[in-house]
């Protein structure tokens, strides 16, 4: 049986909630984590469209990108048009959970979804990340201890380096103690200088585990007052980031990138700021509402901007710093990134049913 709680799990690995932007929620927003999921549905917005087609296709659980809950609500009721869907949904039973910037910004991510279907190269971070703080974790314990000292370590969140966990090393050596008047040594006697063969145990740790695990070593020790070393790590940069920055195999004029955006992303509602003939070839995405980043793409040598949104003020400065901007709009820059979300539930989750909405679309329209 696979459980609302199961699928949100693996959106966590997927996307972890640590990539989501501060002011952003994200995660299981809605709905009972342990009820039964036969059928999925992936959004970009719960709207009074996609909650009937969840409620009239028997769906316990819908993964909508923007968030559900975002501001305080203070009344649910069923007569009111913002939060008569949420009743309805409450009573079909059907939880929510929403990944939104989390998934903008991971690996396979929406904007990496943009950046394949442009056939970019070379692909990183618009705006890297850096790493979270960091410790090194040093104790030295007899081979004995080792075992019971790692796993504790690892149980309380040490060891972990990029997708793999329980990383460690251990080396050996001699140490040596005198055991003072009120000591008592697990191993030799108080009164007298001891040598012991021990090993040195090496792991990493996130800054907010280190009392954690620090309190695990020491519990799993078989030590008085274990030897331990806390050694800050310097933050780097790592691959995750948001945004992206890539090349184009060959240069295009910036309007016949706007085309290719176009072709690319079935649409014919697209701006462009810039002059058309300018030649363009590093190329920055920012899914959505991504304006904010003109002034990073013009510092990472971009010559032109994707987004989804952008306002006339952002719109002006792109053009004073010599960016292309183009702006293909909010639901065609993130609508593909929901229909790729699918296929992976599909894939992480062969018994389930998974589709992308059938009835969500742009709620603004151009005319020709």
């Amino acid at each position: 049986m696979t459980t609302v709680a199961d699928v949100a799990r693996w959106l966590e690995g997927f996307a972890p909630s640590r990539l989501a932007e501060a002011w952003d929620n994200v995660g299981l927003l809605w709905g009972d984590p342990d009820a039964e999921v036969t059928r999925v549905m992936t959004c970009l917005s719960i709207t009074p469209r996609t909650a009937r087609e969840a409620i009239d296709e028997r769906a316990e659980l819908i993964v909508s990108h923007h968030p559900v809950l975002f501001k305080a609500v203070k009344r649910v009721r069923a007569d009111h048009p913002e939060t008569g869907m949420l009743w309805s949904l409450a009573r079909a039973g059907i939880a929510i959970a929403s990944p939104h910037t989390a998934f903008d910004n991971t690996e396979g991510g929406i904007n990496d979804v943009l950046a394949h279907r442009l056939g970019l190269m070379d692909l990183g971070p618009l705006r890297p990340s850096p790493a979270p703080a960091s410790f090194k974790v040093v104790v030295f314990t007899p081979e004995g201890d080792r075992e019971a000292v790692l796993a504790a370590a690892f149980a309380a969140g040490a060891g972990r380096i990029g997708a793999y966990e329980q990383c460690s090393y251990s080396s050996e050596g001699y140490g040596t103690f005198f055991g003072t008047e009120g000591a008592n040594p697990a191993v030799g006697q108080a009164g007298r200088r001891e040598t012991v063969r021990e090993l040195r145990v090496e792991v990493i740790c996130p800054a907010d585990r280190i009392a954690a695990v620090l309190a695990a070593i020491r519990s799993a020790h078989s030590y008085e007052e274990p030897a331990i070393d806390v050694f800050p790590l310097r933050p780097t940069a790592q691959g995750t980031g948001v945004g992206r920055l890539g090349r184009l195999r060959a240069g295009l004029t910036l309007r016949a990138f706007a085309e290719a955006v176009a072709l690319a992303l079935a649409t014919r509602g697209i701006q462009v700021a810039g002059d058309p003939g300018r030649q363009v070839e590093r190329v920055a995405i920012a899914c959505g509402a991504g304006d904010d980043f003109v002034g990073d793409a013009a510092q990472a040598g971009a010559e032109v901007l994707l987004t989804g949104e952008a306002r006339f003020h952002r719109a002006l400065e792109a053009e004073a710093l010599g960016l292309g901007l183009v702006v293909a709009g909010h639901h065609a820059t993130e609508r593909p990134g929901v229909e790729e979300l699918a296929s992976r539930i599909t894939r992480a989750f062969p018994t389930l049913a998974v589709w992308p909405s059938l009835l969500e679309a742009d709620p603004l329209w151009t005319i020709a």
